[in-house]
């Protein structure tokens, strides 16, 4: 259950990571409100998943779901470049939340 509450964190920091873009520097306040609560979310999912989970790669997964995913939603929302080598280095990304998932 704590991974996937883990994941479910990392869906909202990457909520709140697009969401950022939308606030337009928090000055536009319905977007604001909604990053802002997805924040709140994101942290207060991490802590809970912290009670059963080893910090270390708890944290790392954390991230790197919020990492993977808003890079390749900056690729789809904001036409962010999808180059070789970044497609490349979100799938070592990918590859290193997999071993800390199955393997640590």
């Amino acid at each position: 259950m704590a991974w996937i509450i883990l994941v479910a964190a990392g869906l909202f920091e990457i909520g709140w990571a697009i969401g950022l873009k939308y606030t337009d520097g928090f000055t536009r306040l319905t977007p604001s409100i909604l990053t802002a609560g997805s924040m709140v979310i994101s942290v207060v999912l991490l802590g809970l998943a912290l009670r059963d989970l080893p910090v270390g790669s708890a944290y790392a997964v954390w991230t790197g779901i919020g990492t993977v995913g808003t890079a390749l939603l900056g690729m789809y929302l904001f036409a962010e470049p999808a180059t070789v080598v970044r497609l490349v280095c979100i799938g070592l990304i990918v590859a290193g939340i997999g071993g800390l998932k199955f393997l640590a």
